[in-house]
């Protein structure tokens, strides 16, 4: 595999790039005084939530005085686990993993044991050295559920869009299973979901044909935010607007336009802001490289958006819907004072 190497100079600094066909690596950041190294190892970086998640740690990181490192999979986890080995190998201040899988795990042992502050967002690492931050993924699921058994009085027949092996997913699978073990009028009748550079397509195709299996749905549970464009989209296709419901998870810019849609099947979704998360990422590795971060599992507190109330206040942004959802901001997790 052949690496092309760009130089790129600019008045503020210098910047620089590796790209290959796999993965990418970037470095981001001003020169001047010598600036702490972040290095970020990301999964992936192709749906609308991914990239806010992203611009909030870059924003963070300027504000805070930190240099970051971007490696990019670009979904693929083999390459997201060379990637932590070749950001160990430069010797950062600490590594800040999103959405890593449990192939990872070796290598962010090998950057512990050197030293390394290991920090994880929505990963599956079960090292106890590692810092985890999450979005409270329990509490997403709850707050969607919960709404759901209410609207439904505890009946519906159910689509469950859900892929195993990714710790947010499974988290919020194990609310929903108590959901139904608590509430047996709710039915799950299919099960459907995928993870790749076309997830919501390919869930809109799967819901599409279970609801054509089960035509007596009235419910789809979508607890991610590409899976529950995905549904909308198979609803909407099948002319079934108005009698299927889709509850997801997470929101974007991307997702209020869909939420935001006159009678969209759409209903709700639990959330917290994903720039906001990147914010409190970036901070905690931060901390941890400094030795100040104490607390091992950090907590983004989510909030619950119904469509009614995005098309009632106009929203179309997430940077709107902060000041309809002031607690979707959380400058006192993890907090870095602004460097000067």
């Amino acid at each position: 595999m052949v690496a092309v190497l760009v130089v790129l100079a600019i008045v503020a600094g210098v910047g620089w790039f590796v790209k290959n066909r796999q993965s990418t690596a970037s470095a981001e950041g001003t020169t001047g005084a010598a600036k702490p190294v972040i290095a970020v190892s990301a999964r992936t970086t192709d749906s609308d939530y991914y990239v806010q998640w992203l611009n909030g740690v870059k924003k963070e990181a300027a504000r805070i005085g930190a240099t970051l490192k971007i490696y990019d999979a670009n979904g693929d986890d083999s390459q997201q686990i060379l990637d932590i080995e070749s950001a160990t190998a430069l010797k950062p201040a600490a590594i800040l993993v999103d959405h890593g899988l449990e192939g990872i795990e070796p290598n962010v042992k090998k950057a512990l044991d050197a030293g390394i502050p290991v920090v994880g967002f929505d990963s599956v690492i079960s090292d106890s050295r590692a810092i985890s931050v999450s979005q409270s993924d329990e509490k997403l699921s709850k707050l969607a559920t919960d709404r759901l058994v209410k609207d439904t009085d505890g009946k519906a027949t159910v689509i469950y869009a859900y892929v195993a092996g990714f710790a947010p997913l499974d988290a919020r699978n194990k609310v929903w299973e108590s959901v139904k073990k608590a509430n047996p009028g709710i039915k799950q009748v299919a099960q459907v979901g995928v993870v790749n550079d076309s997830t919501a397509q390919q869930t809109a195709e799967q819901v599409k044909a279970s609801l054509q299996a089960h035509p007596d749905t009235t419910v789809v549970f979508a607890p991610y935010d590409e899976f529950a464009k995905g549904a909308t989209q198979a609803v909407e296709e099948l002319g079934l607007t108005g009698k299927v419901k889709v509850y997801g998870v997470d929101i974007s810019d991307a997702d209020i336009a869909v939420l935001g849609k006159t009678d969209s099947p759409w209903v709700l979704t639990a959330t917290t802001d994903p720039s906001n998360v990147g914010a409190v990422a970036i901070r905690t590795a931060f901390r941890a490289g400094e030795g100040k971060q104490t607390t091992k599992d950090v907590l983004v507190p989510p909030a619950l958006v119904t469509a009614e109330e995005i098309r009632k206040n106009k929203i179309s942004s997430v940077s709107q819907l902060v000041k309809y959802f002031p607690s979707l901001v959380t400058d006192d997790i993890s907090p870095v004072a602004e460097a000067k």
